[in-house]
């Protein structure tokens, strides 16, 4: 199916006669309208781009042109028609919107109206923003009046002298300060999108079943596009939710709707080196989300050319980091694809989209939106009105889980190369130990935090987080790495990591020095095996200790810290103090003797 509405021009004559008969058995069939026009007046339209004209599958389809009255006070958008075969497909909005597009474009500062028996159109119109007015606020020209002359009920219009009918006027004033301020940044937005997409293009759009996306989804099918929708979990959502989503997705009017599961593509090519660097940005946050995005980033580019899609859609803010990570990833991944992202383009409120979606009809409580959650298998972020202030705490009830366990449990973790195998005795996949400690400690109420941090932007974010099985995780390989890595293998791994972190956070995953670093962080974990213990208490744990025939505090007839040693005499302490304090000796001995 290929919807194309454009501006008219001369080739489209050829169509005045067949469009006109049109209009007249659609008058005639509804009995009400203007059932006779002038293919001389029709062509006149065509020649000077006053007329839209529309095409299903190069058929035409459809109509619609404008006229000025009044100098250029007034301009009417009238003489819709979409042909009987091409009906309730959606024709007759889209060309309404292009019509209306190109009155603003043409004629900025004149008022647009029209007059109509269609609730369909009377509906159109005013999610455009007109207003219904009495004929009194309409053009007075003699000659728009007189074109009603061959409607119907041109006698009604006569007996009450012009100031009512069957038809309902509606009227766009671009001058009343009573507009509706989304309706005109929507207008422009949909302008610009018109310039890089064609009626019926095939957009992807990246789309979690929340306010923000849903939006999305609504408001480009209003347009005219070709909408697909996909979800990629990266382990925030269980078999149900996903069939939820994809039913909210095709209930609001998705072409189709794909489920992609990168849970263990995540795991290896990401969280891994996030254990093995023990990250935790600004030492408090897990990278939960930041490290998420690339990867469903990467996939929806990847299904986008799957399924040849003109452009990618996603659902982030102007004032956050996803926007930019989606962009990188699709710019370097399908830079042919146009990028759109109507929250951004609009600077629309969630209030403002409630209210859009719910005048659409979308019956969806959108009660719970007071928060905004992204979970994933790294951790879980909230955003909320405290996301905005400095002082405020984030209250129990935004955080998903509840504190729901008070008695104390041990908790034993394994691992081997640096990789998570198993809880407590239990051998499993990485990605099955990670869900088990996330359903065990989550009980504890234990890896809440806020974050406050430095977005790509250069402006300060606030976010509250749950991930209590990435806290325990790293803070477990952390004490095992400490007990098996040398001082130098610790100390350059901070640096390493602490860049590795940053640069993810940044959207920079994509550039090759993060598979760099990342075989330096491998290399370190050739002999990270053992296993740690643990104790859970209620909004806290307790690291206790760790076994591993690699621990260097157990290396034989060395030393034991603080108590005796045997592979070195007290004359070597004394000789390698001495060499060691060398230089220090001699700066300060200089110092003293300039200073006197």
């Amino acid at each position: 199916m290929k919807i194309q509405v454009r501006v008219s021009h001369k080739e489209d004559t050829k169509y005045a006669s067949f469009i006109c008969n049109k209009i007249k058995e659609a008058a005639k069939s509804r009995g009400t309208g203007i059932a006779e026009k002038d293919p001389e007046y029709i062509k006149s339209k065509m020649i000077h781009g006053n007329a839209v004209i529309a095409f299903y599958d190069e058929k035409l389809a459809g109509f619609s042109y404008l006229d000025l009255f009044q100098g250029e006070e007034f301009v009417v958008n009238s003489g819709l028609i979409v042909f009987p075969e091409f009906r309730k497909k959606g024709l007759a909005k889209i060309i309404k919107i292009e019509i209306f597009r190109l009155s603003r474009e043409k004629f900025p500062n004149s008022k647009i109206f029209s007059i109509t028996t269609s609730n369909t159109v009377i509906k159109i119109n005013t999610e455009l923003g007109f207003k219904p007015v009495s004929f009194s606020e309409l053009t007075k020209s003699e000659k728009f009046w007189k074109g009603c002359s061959s409607c119907a009920n041109f006698d009604i219009l006569t007996r009450n002298k012009r100031k009512m009918c069957l038809c309902t006027g509606l009227l766009y004033n671009p001058n009343n300060k009573n507009n509706n301020h989304h309706h005109e940044i929507k207008n422009d937005v949909s302008n610009k999108y018109r310039k890089y997409l064609s009626l019926g293009d095939k957009i992807v759009l990246a789309y979690s079943g929340g306010l923000d996306t849903s939006y999305c989804l609504k408001f480009l099918i209003q347009e005219g596009y070709e909408v697909h929708t996909v979800i990629i979990n990266t382990g925030g959502f269980q078999y149900d939710e996903l069939k939820k989503i994809e039913k909210r997705a095709l209930s609001i009017g998705s072409k189709s709707h794909r489920s992609i599961n990168a849970i263990e593509e995540y795991y290896q090519n990401c969280i891994k080196y996030l254990i093995f660097g023990n990250i935790l940005k600004n030492n408090t946050y897990p990278l939960s989300v930041s490290s998420e995005r690339i990867f469903q980033a990467i996939k929806i580019a990847n299904f986008a050319t799957s399924v040849q899609a003109k452009a990618i859609a996603h659902g982030s803010t102007g004032a956050g980091n996803d926007q930019i990570r989606f962009d990188v990833a699709f710019k370097i991944i399908c830079p042919k694809k146009i990028i759109l992202s109507p929250i951004r383009d609009m600077k629309i409120s969630r209030k403002e989209e409630i209210e859009y979606l719910k005048n659409k009809g979308i019956s969806i409580s959108w009660d719970r939106y007071k928060y905004s959650i992204n979970k994933g298998i790294w951790g879980t972020s909230i955003g909320g009105k405290e996301t905005l202030t400095s002082s405020h705490d984030f209250p129990e009830e935004s955080y998903p889980t509840k504190l729901s366990s008070k008695k104390s449990e041990n908790l034993k973790l394994e691992f081997e190369k640096g990789e998570l195998v198993s809880v407590n005795k239990e051998k499993s996949s990485a990605i099955n130990n990670i869900i088990k400690i996330e359903k065990i400690a989550s009980k504890f109420a234990i890896g809440r935090g806020i974050h406050i941090g430095d977005t790509i932007l250069g402006i300060k974010g606030r976010v509250a987080f749950e991930a209590s099985a990435a806290i325990i995780i790293i803070k477990a390989h952390h004490l095992l790495e400490k007990h098996i890595l040398t001082k130098w293998q610790l100390y350059w791994k901070e640096q390493l990591s602490n860049w590795y972190g940053m640069l993810l956070h940044e959207a920079q995953y994509l550039d090759p020095v993060m598979r760099d670093i990342e075989k330096f962080l491998k290399s370190t974990q050739e002999r990270l095996t053992g296993t740690v213990d643990i104790i859970l208490y209620p909004y806290r744990f307790h690291l206790v200790g760790i076994k591993s025939k690699f621990d260097l505090m157990t290396y034989p007839n060395m030393a034991q810290y603080g108590e005796m040693n045997h592979a070195w005499t007290a004359e070597d302490v004394k000789g390698f103090t001495k060499i060691l304090s060398n230089q220090m000796k001699m700066y300060h001995n200089l110092n003293k003797k300039n200073n006197d």
